[in-house]
């Protein structure tokens, strides 16, 4: 992995003290999840989604798939998605830079961000879309609902084995303001910490 990022990785490993014991309860249940079903298929399908698939989502697909990656977990798959589509909001696609991850905007109204957390591993292609998009799982899938939104006005997703909602607020609420950088910071590094805690409960059941 890229040495600003695995930077920004050892100090999240060292942080999962902060994280709420009602968050560890949530997070402990998607790793059951994940690990039952590698032990029986060798294979999981994640789909993060939000209501726009532009912020939250998109960082939980890509925190996530790299920490499989950091703990060695083969056979997980992330994807994200949304109630509607919009674009992969710049201010988080930033956030992500600064985390340290390699990120080449392919352009567009809707850009496809191809985001890489090392150079030998093929990028992660992130652009905003539905979470029945055919570029998404449509069965044996886990939902994780990132916003409280998409998990209020979504009671029901169709080809899933698994729904949780793992929500986070949204850093929207900042832009425009002074606080626009920290909070995207703040929001990009509570995601990637709590799906690094929650790969290392999957390390520790497989």
């Amino acid at each position: 992995m890229y040495k600003k990022l695995e930077s920004t990785i050892f100090q999240m490993l060292g942080e999962f003290e902060s994280i709420p014991d009602s968050r560890k309860r949530t997070l402990q249940e998607v790793a059951n999840f994940i690990s039952d079903e590698l032990k029986e298929q060798q294979a999981v399908k994640l789909n993060f989604i939000c209501t726009h698939n532009s912020r939250r989502s998109h960082l939980a697909q890509i925190w996530s798939q790299t920490a499989a990656a950091h703990y060695g977990i083969i056979g997980v798959q992330t994807f994200s998605g949304g109630t509607e589509a919009t674009a992969f909001n710049p201010r988080a696609v930033a956030a992500v830079e600064r985390a340290g991850f390699d990120v080449k905007n392919q352009g567009g109204k809707n850009p496809n961000y191809e985001v890489r957390f090392d150079d030998e591993v093929e990028p992660m292609i992130c652009y905003s879309k539905t979470f029945d998009d055919a570029a998404n799982p449509d069965k044996d899938f886990a939902a994780i609902m990132t916003c409280s939104d998409a998990d209020e006005n979504c009671p029901f997703v169709p080809g899933t084995s698994f729904r949780k909602a793992v929500t986070y607020r949204d850093p929207k609420e900042s832009d425009g303001t002074d606080l626009e950088k920290k909070i995207y910071t703040e929001r990009c590094l509570q995601i990637g910490r709590e799906m690094f805690y929650l790969m290392s409960l999957v390390q520790a059941q497989n």
